[in-house]
């Protein structure tokens, strides 16, 4: 739950401000200073100024979502999310008076394809859609809405939809406030729906994604446990399967038109703004939307009282776990929230719950936790596990239950209570630096319909809730007898049926027809802004502290707010132990402190501790309240010298580390992460940076203590971001830390990429009605600072967004894929260039999606107004991007692996300028075209074109132990 709150009792005040007629809502006390305007046709406006970079965060929230579906084609709120890129009558369109009769045979014809059920008909119908489709699209131009958001340099162009909102996102420059309203303001007016067949079919793909997503499964199970009577439990955001094969554009017109109206949005803003003249432009261009005087009102149904636990199963490929889920009485916008929020907390904090101490640290279970889903129309307490080896869902189940029951018994200390209010208020501080959080918090308040000053003031109202107080909640809604188990098991789901794909000729692209609204908005001057890149000497203080110890640091003057890194340049590359050894160290304490009392320590100072070990490079960090850091540093040290092993912890380990690999191999998303690896590094460096089952039984405890008590010998690298001063900082470190006299130098061990000198086809069996391809490349060249601007500007034409050639082609013009994607890129200064694409298709589309990334890759289409949308995007973001906080530290030490002593954006910046559509050609040409692959699937072995495979190139079937490397 994302809250903006103080301490302070809020008091609302309506302000008129001298040089502004526009009057706004204020709280007392609230830190964001927020301002709340509303127009006269009830568009509400939420803003908050912060001006750390020329940046501003912007979303348009409708309240509306799945809940307000027609129940005879679900699914609707979701998909016309995706419409509304589409375009209106002024943009997403070259003649729209000559392409809107079209549009209305489409609509006509969906309505009587959605009425026949004898397949010959509907496919002769479908084939006239298709026809009709194909001559619509010759007037359309395809994702001009993203070359508007180009043209503005905005980036995150996206949306989401939930069951209780759909929310549309831009992040633009402070700059372009004008241009951004005035499109806005086109489309949530005059929405024209275009293009509806292939994105139907996109949708439908984003739909078969889904399947292999068991969590997906469980929570819509979940809900429909809770409440079986609101639209939450009756269907999901993606609708049922059969209608999103028939839809109804006249029903989603109607949806439309009754809620995108201003008295049914809010438009939530935080960044670099004028206040008053941005409401002045708010108004100018959305204050002509009419309201819905007679907008619906949701009415939330009853649910009869839960008596008696109630159960469901799903099944799906993934591991199996268990939910276990009450109702609360209140929604998001009650007080009851704000106790589901700290019940979830003591219950699960990651360090010191109930559930943290009794089960995880225990190793009772392979995993569990606990969290409140609260809504606007209903709220719930969860909590969930995995089940270890040979253990059963319904133990799990007891188990969770019986750490309900403490919470209900008030068993648990009561100065927990204090500690999570502090650890709330670091969370809130966090929060507050970002846009993106800022803005979020308004979003939620309105469609919870909240009063924001409930929310400023609900850390302090949360602060007064005690002990007994949450005991007696959850006496009244954490019963014994009136919760609900969803047990997600591991099977074959046969309730999803196969359906063909439809015969869709791939539509116009017109890339280079540009709309006059698009021309108007490209040739509209706006006040420049300058560039701004890091000066490592300027922007970054390094220093050393005792034995060398180099110490970048950055001054924190937005809160007290503290982050310290140690970074360490060994990893699994170096001992592929150390990843085990993490998992081991946070089940351990030292000789004179147990796990519970070290975790309770860091919660009780509202610090975090994280050990991290990736390939290679191992992370200490500390972060918190500056007020402690001597004290978590003191503790870290502690921590890290003094851990002491326990064999039986150990050999519960193993156990669980063999049941957590052999849950990854269920899952596509982990097996086609194993497998992407196993195709760009090969099958030696998988062996190389990875135990076998074996090796791993066979580690012993001081094997694995022996890689984390010696960090403090090697040489390393520590990155301080916080409010002290630079030579404190030093000073604090020399006298708190314990390390070696005479710290060992460390190699990073580099891994060289595969060479890819023919074609060969790797294919991996997962049973799903989706495959997932990768087709890859080594590009043997190294990296040289030089080529950087002409493969930002590459990546950004080919595959940057909703108006690149992959996108458009394959997503837009084919509807072979939601997600697909292609880059080139390098990742150390050792490694050569490679270049990979890659998608995700029902089975039956495999070789169409093959097919047509292996034209566009070798003959990329060319087009001068999508290079110079490409090109300008990027100039813009140059312009107002800004690398601050301890980010430039970060940003200086990865450039300085890659040889870099500058901010590598200046070189891009300043060589982009004069760059053309035939330096990005000529690179595709060189780079690129026509070179071997391996293609990669991992899919359905039995439901898809074997033949065709094998003309691409000698066929491996490679076995999950070879990717997973066990």
């Amino acid at each position: 739950m994302k809250r903006f709150l103080s301490f302070v009792v809020a008091v609302v005040v309506l302000l008129a401000t001298a040089c502004s007629e526009y009057k706004y809502d204020t709280v007392k006390g609230d830190p964001l200073k927020t301002r709340i305007y509303t127009l006269d046709n009830g568009l509400k406006v939420y803003m908050t100024v912060n001006d750390e970079q020329p940046r501003i965060q912007t979303y348009i929230a409708v309240k509306v979502g799945a809940k307000n579906d027609p129940m005879e084609t679900t699914g609707l709120a979701h998909y016309f999310e995706h419409l509304m890129f589409k375009g209106s009558e002024k943009f997403g369109t070259q003649d729209y008076a000559a392409e809107k009769p079209l549009l209305d045979e489409i609509e006509a014809l969906f309505e009587l394809y959605r009425t026949k059920s004898n397949e010959a008909e509907r496919k002769a119908i479908y084939a006239k859609i298709d026809s009709v489709s194909q001559l619509a699209s010759q007037y359309a131009i395809p994702n001009e809405y993203d070359k508007l958001m180009s043209a503005i340099g905005a980036s995150g162009t996206n949306a989401w939809t939930s069951m209780d909102e759909t929310v549309y996102t831009e992040d633009i420059p402070s700059n372009q406030v004008e241009n951004w309203a005035k499109v806005q303001s086109d489309r949530f007016a005059n929405n024209v729906i275009r293009g509806f067949h292939t994105e139907l079919e996109t949708v439908y793909e984003e739909y078969n994604m889904s399947l292999t997503r068991d969590g997906n499964k469980a929570y819509y199970g979940l809900m429909e446990l809770l409440f079986p009577n609101h639209p939450y439990g009756q269907h999901t955001v993606l609708g049922f399967q059969d209608h999103l094969k028939n839809p109804s554009i006249t029903n989603i017109k109607n949806y439309y038109r009754t809620y995108y109206v201003p008295n049914n949005m809010a438009i939530c803003l935080s960044g670099d703004l004028n206040p008053d003249k941005t409401i002045e432009i708010i108004d100018r261009y959305f204050g002509s939307m009419q309201p819905n005087e007679s907008l619906p009102k949701f009415t939330t149904p009853d649910e009869e009282p839960i008596t008696v636990p109630k159960s469901k199963e799903v099944v799906g490929p993934e591991a199996e776990f268990v939910y276990v889920g009450w109702r609360t009485e209140g929604s998001a916008a009650s007080d009851d929230a704000l106790m589901a929020s700290l019940v979830s907390a003591i219950l699960s904090n990651g360090k010191c719950g109930l559930i943290d101490v009794n089960l995880e640290q225990q190793q009772r279970v392979l995993g569990a936790g606990a969290f409140d889903l609260m809504m606007a129309d209903r709220g719930s307490v969860v909590v969930a596990g995995y089940s270890k080896q040979g253990q059963t869902l319904d133990e799990v189940k007891e188990l969770l239950l019986n750490e309900v029951g403490k919470l209900r018994n008030g068993e648990f200390d009561e100065a927990l209570l204090a500690s999570t209010i502090a650890n709330y208020k670091l969370d809130l501080m966090r929060q507050m630096e970002s846009n993106d959080a800022r803005a979020m918090a308004y979003v939620e308040s309105f469609i919870n319909g909240s009063d924001w000053a409930d929310e400023v003031t609900a850390l302090d109202r949360m602060s007064r809730i005690t002990k007994q107080e949450i005991v007696a909640w959850a006496e009244k809604y954490l019963r014994e007898d009136n919760y609900v188990a969803l047990y997600k098991r591991q099977g074959e789901d046969k309730t999803q049926k196969k359906i063909d794909k439809p015969s869709i000729t791939p539509i116009a692209a017109n890339r280079d027809a540009v709309s006059d609204f698009l021309a108007e908005i490209q040739q509209s001057e706006v006040e420049p802004i300058d560039p701004v890149f890091v000066d490592y000497e300027r922007d970054l203080t390094r220093s050393e502290m005792k034995q060398g110890v180099e110490v970048l640091y950055k001054q924190n003057t937005l809160n007290d707010i503290f982050s310290l890194t140690y970074l360490y340049q060994i990893g699994k590359d170096n001992d592929p132990s150390m990843q085990l050894a993490e998992a081991y160290f946070d089940l351990l304490g030292t000789d004179s402190q147990s796990l519970e009392e070290i975790q309770r320590a860091y919660y009780d100072m509202a610090c975090n501790f994280s050990l991290s070990v990736r390939n290679n490079r191992t992370y200490i960090t500390i972060t918190g309240l500056s007020e402690y850091m001597d004290d978590a540093i003191r503790l870290t040290e502690e921590y890290l010298g003094n851990v002491q092993g326990n064999e039986e912890t150990l050999a519960e380990l193993k156990r669980d580390e063999m049941k957590s690999r052999s849950d990854a191999k269920l899952s596509q998303q982990s097996s086609f992460s194993a497998l992407r690896n196993y195709v760009v590094y090969g099958g030696d460096v998988i062996k190389k940076r990875t135990l076998t089952n074996e090796q791993l039984m066979a580690l012993t405890s001081e094997q694995l203590l022996s890689s984390i008590r010696s960090l403090n010998d090697y040489e390393h690298t520590v990155i301080y971001y916080g409010p002290l001063k630079a030579k404190e900082v030093v000073e604090r470190l020399n006298n708190l830390r314990n390390i070696a006299d005479d710290l060992k130098p460390l190699e990073p061990i580099h891994n060289d990429i595969m060479a890819t000198p023919s074609n060969q086809v790797i294919l991996a069996q997962y049973d799903a009605k989706q495959i997932y391809y990768l087709q890859y490349t080594n590009l043997d060249r190294r990296f040289d600072i030089d080529n950087v601007a002409a493969i930002t500007l590459y990546n950004n034409y080919f595959s940057g967004g909703m108006n690149s050639i992959v996108f458009q082609e394959m997503r837009e013009a084919r509807a072979l894929a939601y997600s697909s994607y292609a880059t080139l890129s390098n990742s150390h200064k050792e490694d050569n260039y490679y270049y990979y694409a890659f998608i995700a298709t029902q089975n039956d589309k495999m070789r169409t999606a093959i097919e047509a990334f292996e034209q566009i890759i070798n003959d990329m289409p060319l087009s001068e107004t999508a290079f110079e949308i490409a090109k300008q995007s990027i100039i813009t973001s140059l312009q107002t991007e800004r690398i601050t906080g301890d980010n430039i530290a970060w940003n200086y030490l990865n450039n300085r692996e890659m040889g870099i002593d500058i901010d590598p954006r200046k070189i891009v910046y300043e060589k982009i300028q004069s760059m053309t559509l035939d330096d990005v050609s000529a690179l595709q040409q060189e780079w690129i075209k026509n070179r071997n692959y391996t293609y990669c699937v991992l899919g359905d072995l039995n439901d898809i074109d074997m033949n065709y495979l094998k003309s691409l190139g000698k066929v491996t079937i490679v076995k999950q132990s070879d990717y997973f490397g066990y």
